[in-house]
């Protein structure tokens, strides 16, 4: 190494050249000016032709296959009464919520006999009742996660359900 050779720092992103020697000890002008002392061992040349000869390949990069199992949407359930097929206005209120709650048991059963993994029940927003029933539902349930879609409790009309 000589005076105005151009180096690289090894233990550090910085390229600059040698100003002066001084035994083991090198000072080396960066390229914004500073000046830096460092120890022989701590520096190489910078010489980019070695490079040059030195061929690259080029790999073709492969997807992550997704498996069909995490692959899938989930299981929808909507709760509103207008989608039950049944003439709404002949139907009281507690018999409907009861109608809204057995669909409900009866949608979490099936997804445990085939083994599905998520389900979004849809219960709108409303008063709250609905919420509050399929909540209470969730609640009594075991092996199963479940949280809003949204992140404020209230705005969301959406749950969505995970099973373990």
């Amino acid at each position: 190494m000589k005076i105005g050779d151009k180096i690289s720092v090894l233990d550090d992103n910085m390229k600059g050249k040698i100003t002066a020697l001084n035994g083991k000890k090198i000072t080396v002008e960066d390229e914004h000016g500073f000046s830096h002392i460092f120890y022989e061992n701590e520096i190489v040349l910078h010489n980019p032709e070695i490079y040059q000869q030195i061929k690259t390949v080029q790999k073709e990069e492969f997807s992550k296959p997704k498996s069909k199992k995490h692959a899938k949407q989930p299981l929808i359930l909507d709760l509103h009464f207008e989608n039950f097929g049944k003439n709404s206005g002949k139907i009281d209120a507690f018999e409907r919520i009861f109608l809204q709650k057995e669909k409900l048991l009866k949608t979490l059963d099936f997804c445990r006999q085939n083994n599905l993994k998520r389900l979004e029940i849809i219960h709108g927003i409303g008063d709250g009742v609905l919420q509050q029933m399929v909540h209470d539902v969730l609640e009594s349930q075991t092996n199963l996660e479940f949280h809003n879609k949204e992140i404020l409790h209230h705005q969301s009309g959406t749950v969505l359900v995970y099973f373990r």
